[in-house]
């Protein structure tokens, strides 16, 4: 196990590797840097800004000698704890490889740094006519980088698949210093193992994720954005597999329930019907005649399934209006609680009503608010259990229900994470889905990489 602390000689090398403008201990650094969007805090002894890949080199071969653990970080928008310092060390946050280096209109490729900002690459994509689907709800502060090493899905990954289904190869710097490429510029490639695959949602405890290229595809050439309000939420995901029984897969087919809509109540930009208790939203893409038969048939759907209200958006300022309200309804639960315990499991499509009526069931139980929403499309409910950290009983029956929630879901042969990965908050839980045997294998796996566990220590795998 690598030791906390950083020597002094190891910082006077850290700062000739980088340049002293590149290497901070101030306070202020070590606390925005030892924290992520699970609110959890760790103090890590110093933070690192490389610019070039023969720094990262640098740096890791350091850490080797020295045995002082490298925490790789994006933006911090994880919600497992991926990037938290949990042994101190050195963060390195990859805040100046921030370049997009390609975007290859014939061959629909893109190349880019792992710093770039999602939603900035889908602009500059999307002025040359393509498109780059993975949508993750925090696309506005997420980097590639991190959606790669978490797989990042998103709200169109039901028609459009995940992070790891777009990476078509990776440069990267392994924990003792080389550098390494990974996978093909092309359509097809099979020479060796696929390396890029096990990097990709390694969490950053493989690699240095520093480049990567990016399958594109075309632009769809028309959209439509609808909303459907339901009074009850188990009938409202019920409606989602009727959906995709008459053959249409949409874009997105989001669902929240009705603390949900109490929390975006505002932001939504829509007048929310008193008895609405859930809502569907719903987008469906392609060419012009296809999306409005699809608009018009999953009208219908509805409204044969009980649905109270259904609106079509009009114009994209109302459709943006709608996902950024959906975008926007994690951070709007604490309007419930100070604090929640968020999860994001994933059930058989047919199963999401009996999930959804078993969370109701556990709040009634536990007495605490048990918001639910998410990519109802493909089985992934994000899970927030709300509640007062300072309060011991609270924070005992959340622990009690998240315990239940996890066995009901592998019960219904569903999965534990859909995206936000294991870190360090599922890392309890990972033998519940995962045998021994596979569990070693995945640790011999990271031991050939990482001889000296130097690289993101401490997550992913219990302690």
């Amino acid at each position: 196990m690598p030791v906390a602390m950083i020597s002094r000689p190891a910082l006077r090398e850290l700062s000739r590797i980088l340049g002293p403008d590149h290497i901070t201990t101030c306070q202020d650094a070590l606390d925005r840097y030892g924290t992520d969007a699970t609110k959890l805090a760790y103090a890590p002894d110093a933070v690192a800004f490389p610019g070039r890949i023969g720094e990262i080199a640098a740096i890791l071969s350091l850490a080797n000698q020295e045995r002082f653990p490298v925490i790789p970080r994006g933006a911090g928008s994880g919600k497992s704890g991926g990037a938290l310092p949990v042994r101190g060390g050195l963060v390195l946050a990859m805040d100046r490889f921030d370049r997009i280096l390609q975007i290859d209109d014939q061959n629909l490729v893109a190349k880019v740094e792992s710093g770039v900002i999602t939603a900035r690459l889908q602009k500059e994509v999307e002025r040359a006519g393509l498109f780059y689907p993975p949508d993750p709800a925090s696309i506005s502060i997420s980097t590639i980088g991190g959606n790669v090493a978490e797989c990042a899905g998103g709200l169109r990954a039901v028609k459009y698949g995940v992070t790891r289904d777009y990476v078509l190869g990776l440069t990267v710097v392994l924990p003792t210093g080389e550098v390494v490429r990974t996978g093909v510029e092309t359509a097809k490639g099979v020479v060796g193992y696929d390396l890029t695959r096990l990097i990709v949602g390694s969490e950053g405890t493989l690699a240095v994720i520093v480049e990567i290229t990016l399958r594109l595809i075309p632009k769809p050439a028309s959209t439509r954005t609808m909303v459907a309000f339901f009074r009850n939420p188990a009938r409202t995901v019920e409606t989602v597999s009727e959906i995709i029984r008459n053959k249409i897969v949409p874009t997105a087919l989001e669902f929240m329930d009705g603390l949900c809509l109490q929390c975006v109540r505002e932001e939504i930009g829509l007048r929310i019907p008193e008895a609405a208790g859930a809502l569907l939203l719903i987008e469906v893409d392609g060419d012009r005649s296809l999306t409005l038969r699809e608009a018009k048939r999953v009208r219908e759907i509805c409204l044969d399934r009980g649905a109270i209200e259904f609106k079509a958006s009009s114009g994209r300022n109302a459709s943006d209006k709608l996902w950024e309200a959906r975008r926007n309804v994690s951070p709007a639960m604490y309007k419930l609680r100070p604090d929640k315990m968020s999860e994001d499991v994933v059930v058989p499509r047919n199963r999401m009503a009996e999930l959804v009526s078993f969370l109701e069931e556990k709040s009634g139980k536990y007495g605490l608010p048990i918001a639910s929403y998410g990519h109802a499309g493909d089985g992934n409910i994000h899970v927030n259990l709300m509640l007062d950290l300072t309060n011991p009983k609270e924070v005992k029956k959340a622990g009690m229900a998240v315990e239940e929630l996890f066995h009901k879901v592998l019960e219904m042969k569903g999965t534990l994470s859909g995206e936000h990965g294991i870190g360090i908050t599922k890392a309890p839980y990972l033998g519940m889905e995962i045998s021994r045997p596979a569990l070693d294998l995945m640790v011999r796996v990271k031991k050939a990489f990482d001889p000296n566990d130097i690289l993101n220590p401490g997550k992913i795998f219990p302690e």
